[in-house]
């Protein structure tokens, strides 16, 4: 499932960016997908889901956590937002996070 799934595709011809567009030869209006927020779980339903936890450590990344428990290091982004936290940059060595299983439950979540 792609985290841009339901997400609105949007033009970006902001005067902002409208330098840089020439200086790299970009066309005038960039294609972007908007921010698509998804609600955090509630305790019910984190409590449907089996959650193996796991400590923050050195090296971690997102995406080789996504790869290790759903082979797939593009999921990177369901382990993020089942932890309230957008990017790697908001863990921290010693943090214990939760990764979510069954994928098929967390896909329902997300339906939702």
């Amino acid at each position: 499932m792609s985290r841009y799934k339901n997400s609105d595709i949007k033009r970006n011809v902001s005067e902002l960016y409208k330098k840089l567009r020439k200086e790299r030869g970009l066309p005038d209006a960039l294609v972007q997908y908007e921010t698509n927020r998804k609600k955090a779980p509630t305790v019910e339903e984190i409590k449907a889901l089996n959650n193996v936890g796991h400590i923050w450590t050195t090296g971690d990344r997102l995406y080789k956590l996504a790869d290790k428990y759903y082979n797939d290091p593009e999921l990177w982004w369901i382990i993020a937002w089942y932890n309230n936290k957008p990017t790697e940059a908001h863990f921290k060595v010693g943090d214990l996070i939760q990764i979510p299983l069954p994928l098929e439950r967390v896909y329902g979540l997300l339906r939702m």
